[in-house]
């Protein structure tokens, strides 16, 4: 049920140091080992599960990624937040595609409502989402979205990956065929979460941006960087996500079991994005690369 990896999963070297031992406070309570790469810094989750006992780790009507219903104060406060980062991400693409055609792809678009809002607003899109009860709801309004990307043939100007790639058994891989559908003159955007941030060094094994064994690569801006080297895309900039510490910070008061968990979640998610106005190491980034 486990692969162990002998290789860092970027760089390819052998030899890794122990970093946390992270519970699955989402779907079955086990516990999974981190390790770092001595080598790029990239932090993986080793051993992992096989790819046929993965799917098994997202069966939880709590993981709202892929799910409408609201069931907590959590769950609307979410659901508010992706009403405005929606606009948000609009807007950003707007900002890079100015010159080029509007098309988009959106790899792990889940339910769809990235695509569904960009195509509302005239851009020609395209999702990619594995997961079938999501890819049914993201495939409203005849809105094209393939299982994978092996059958995309077309090239776009726009290539997006929010918060997706860290689920990725072979993340190297993957960018690799992100490129390969890009535009010249284009822009492939990555959004992380990123375990320099103050809000994962303040709840370390805790912090729910680990989110094991769906996570299964975690980065920094380092090991970020080895892989847009690896794979010859340039880092044009690095953005924030703001609302994303308040948002993981609640979750890991909640793995903890503490008493007032979203006062307090929303207190460090200030205390982080205040701390990352002087360093620049959000809870989540969003990295735009060019080739």
């Amino acid at each position: 049920m486990f692969d162990k990896r002998e290789e860092c999963p970027i760089c390819g070297h052998p030899k890794f140091q122990n970093f946390h031992i992270c519970t699955d406070h989402t779907v079955t309570c086990e516990s999974f080992a981190l390790v770092k790469c001595t080598q790029c810094t990239h932090v993986f989750t080793n051993p992992k599960p096989t790819d046929e006992h993965l799917a098994a780790y997202y069966q939880s009507a709590q993981y709202i990624s892929h799910a409408n219903a609201i069931t907590s104060l959590t769950d609307l406060l979410y659901k508010l937040v992706r009403i405005y980062t929606l606009r948000k991400k609009r807007k950003l693409i707007e900002e890079l595609a100015k010159g080029q055609e509007k098309s988009l792809l959106d790899f792990g678009c889940g339910t769809g409502h990235f695509l569904h809002a960009c195509k509302k607003h005239g851009w020609r899109v395209t999702g990619v989402e594995p997961n079938s009860s999501a890819r049914k709801q993201a495939q409203q309004g005849d809105t094209p979205v393939e299982e994978s990307l092996t059958t995309i043939k077309e090239k776009y100007a726009i290539i997006t990956s929010w918060h997706v790639l860290e689920h990725t058994t072979d993340p190297v891989s993957v960018v690799r065929e992100l490129r390969s559908k890009l535009q010249d003159g284009g822009h492939i955007i990555i959004a992380l979460p990123n375990h320099a941030s103050y809000d994962a060094k303040y709840y370390g094994k805790y912090w729910a941006g680990y989110d094991v064994p769906r996570h299964l690569s975690h980065f920094n801006r380092s090991s970020f960087k080895s892989l847009a080297d690896k794979t010859k895309l340039k880092i044009q900039d690095i953005r924030p996500m703001t609302f994303d510490a308040f948002y993981v910070s609640i979750l890991s008061e909640k793995y903890q079991r503490h008493p007032g968990a979203l006062l307090k979640g929303l207190q460090i998610g200030r205390k982080s994005n205040a701390s990352a106005k002087l360093t620049g190491e959000y809870s989540s980034l969003i990295y735009l690369l060019t080739k």
